[in-house]
């Protein structure tokens, strides 16, 4: 009996067993395989890098002394007041917290360690219950360091081996094919636009490869997989076959769930979008690495699903998307009355530099709170530029004050003349932010924004000064992060709880500036036009590096989210916008 597969007829079994019998009933001698033909196929490797220190923390007040207990330490803890900390040896973590509800709980964030792959601290929030007098515990959950290093290797027509990377958490390898060669143990990558050359070791009795990677410096143990077993280099594992839709499932984090045709959309055009990411196939050639899609409507989410071994729990890193946050905390602020206004002169609210900075001419002393949330400081500051003084590279550990530094940088234009893209300047509304509450950032975070909004497992990168960075990388759980679009959709409120002002709503939504392309800018929150056939949306969204965009349709009342790792691939992460969101998204809605 035959069976069709894909169209060609497959012989049965007593078929086969012919065919094989045929080279040694004609004398056939097989063609002997090329040793690097065991090198064909995929290979993986899926690494925690750290941190070590994570689980159960319990502080335990003793007569005179306070102590606390995590991953075998046990350390005394500072106590000032109602404030509580405590720093591990070796800077392998540190509680910065305070005893609140009359002493139910301590509350506050676990810092840890530097990540190897971004090289920033995060802190974490984290919190104590009471478990009796003077003892309270609660679970430390640091940001997972996580790297996921696959290596596809193929034949090419011309028989000689090709070989390909993918890594889904930093998209490095992207875009660069290498000609593979095994001699004895040895493997030689050779990047075939003539970058990068590295080795690997094979040990073909246990089937690894083990190499240096270049981008991390560090050593990975690559072993054979098969489509079962690479969960990142897949859309889905194992291979899911057509896509059905559910709705997404209500859980305590605030969002009411409704099916597509509850909201007035169609669920065809959403399947077909799902279905084009899963049918993808992993290849040389770079492609949308989609690792989420949400999309609600009318509030409620109707959309969750995840790729690329990326879940619901997995925080993702927003990158720039996080900017956005910048100006919702500077809005609080200022709702809460604090003590500047966006056209305050933001040299003003430096105090702790005296007037003492470098290039201070009228220009700089004119630049306003207004500049830094529409990137039009004029200060000599441009990420697009790698010579630019101020490009967000330039901020590394060996620059103490990050906020100095960018107030030290020189003008190169009169401020509102026009609008450059630099981190520094977003970054700088943290010191604005920091000097007006008296609140440390991550603090103020969790207090004012993340508590209203129902967020929770997520982490806030530091600079080396320990304050957070508000130029972007904030790591949270996708069905948060569209809490974002939501709040501003509802007028700066999240169920009925006002977080923020709706007069600062639009005012931050409004345009402000434009940057290159054309695109205008309100306050951190870019704004496009979407043509679908002969009607054109309005959107506005923050967005981030590789994919990662929180967008907003007013008209349709409809919040999109899309996290991705097409990092440093602007043309294919813009197409999101340009083209899976008007095509597949909007021209979904049937009821308007």
């Amino acid at each position: 009996m035959n069976f069709l597969r894909g169209g060609h007829a497959v012989p049965s079994r007593t078929a086969w067993r012919i065919l094989l019998l045929v080279p040694a009933l004609l004398g056939a001698t097989p063609a002997p395989q090329a040793p690097e033909a065991r090198l064909v196929g995929v290979w993986g490797s899926e690494r925690r890098l750290g941190p070590e220190v994570r689980g159960e923390l319990t502080v335990v007040r003793g007569e005179g002394a306070w102590r606390a207990r995590i991953a075998g330490f046990d350390v005394p803890v500072k106590v000032d007041g109602a404030k509580v900390s405590l720093v591990l040896p070796g800077g392998q973590g540190e509680l910065r917290g305070a005893v609140v509800e009359d002493g139910r709980r301590i509350r506050g964030h676990w810092i840890q360690p530097r990540v190897l792959m971004s090289g920033m601290r995060f802190a974490t929030p984290v919190e104590l219950r009471s478990l009796q007098a003077g003892h309270w515990r609660g679970t430390v959950a640091p940001l997972e360091d996580r790297f996921s290093l696959y290596l596809v290797v193929q034949k090419q027509p011309d028989g000689t081996l090709g070989a390909f990377f993918r890594n889904p958490e930093r998209n490095f390898g992207n875009r660069r094919m290498y000609r593979v060669s095994l001699q004895g143990t040895g493997v030689r990558f050779v990047d075939t636009a003539g970058g990068t050359t590295f080795e690997a070791t094979y040990d073909a009795r246990t089937e690894r490869l083990s190499l240096v990677y270049p981008p991390l410096d560090t050593t990975f143990d690559l072993t054979r997989r098969d489509r079962n077993q690479a969960v990142g280099l897949y859309p889905r594992t194992p291979a899911p076959g057509p896509y059905v839709y559910r709705a997404p499932v209500a859980e305590d984090d605030g969002w009411t769930t409704a099916s597509l045709t509850d909201v007035g959309m169609e669920p065809r055009p959403i399947r077909q979008l799902v279905q084009q990411i899963l049918d993808q196939e992993p290849g040389p050639a770079p492609a949308p690495a989609i690792q989420g899609l949400l999309i609600a409507r009318h509030g409620k989410l109707v959309v969750e699903e995840y790729f690329h071994g990326f879940d619901k729990e997995r925080p993702h890193d927003l990158r720039s998307a996080a900017k956005t946050y910048a100006s919702v905390l500077i809005g609080i602020a200022l709702d809460q009355g604090a003590a500047f206004t966006v056209d305050t002169p933001v040299v003003s609210l430096f105090p702790e530099y005296g007037g003492k900075l470098a290039h201070l001419d009228e220009r700089k002393r004119a630049l306003t709170v207004a500049h830094l949330l529409t990137m039009s400081t004029g200060l000599a500051c441009d990420d697009e530029d790698e010579a630019s003084p101020g490009n967000e590279e330039r901020l590394q550990d060996d620059v103490p004050d990050w906020y100095k530094y960018t107030l030290d940088l020189p003008m190169v234009s009169k401020p509102g003349e026009k609008g450059v893209y630099c981190s520094a300047n977003i970054n700088l509304l943290g010191g604005v932010l920091r000097n007006t509450t008296r609140t440390w950032i991550p603090e103020f975070f969790a207090r004012n924004l993340a508590a209203p909004l129902q967020m929770r497992d997520y982490h806030v990168d530091l600079m080396p000064s320990g304050e957070q960075y508000l130029g972007g990388g904030i790591y949270m759980r996708p069905r948060d992060a569209l809490k974002l679009g939501q709040l501003y959709l509802s007028g700066g409120t999240w169920n009925g709880r006002r977080v923020v002002s709706q007069r600062w709503v639009e005012r931050s939504i409004a345009n402000h500036a434009t940057l290159a392309q054309g695109s205008t800018y309100g306050y951190t929150w870019w704004r496009h036009e979407l043509r679908v056939g002969d009607r054109v949306y309005s959107e506005y969204e923050a967005s981030g590096n590789g994919g990662q965009l929180v967008m907003v349709i007013p008209e349709l009342d409809l919040t999109v989210l899309f996290t991705a790792g097409n990092y440093n691939h602007a043309a294919l992460w813009r197409k999101f916008r340009e083209e899976l969101l008007p095509r597949f998204i909007l021209g979904a809605v049937t009821v308007k």
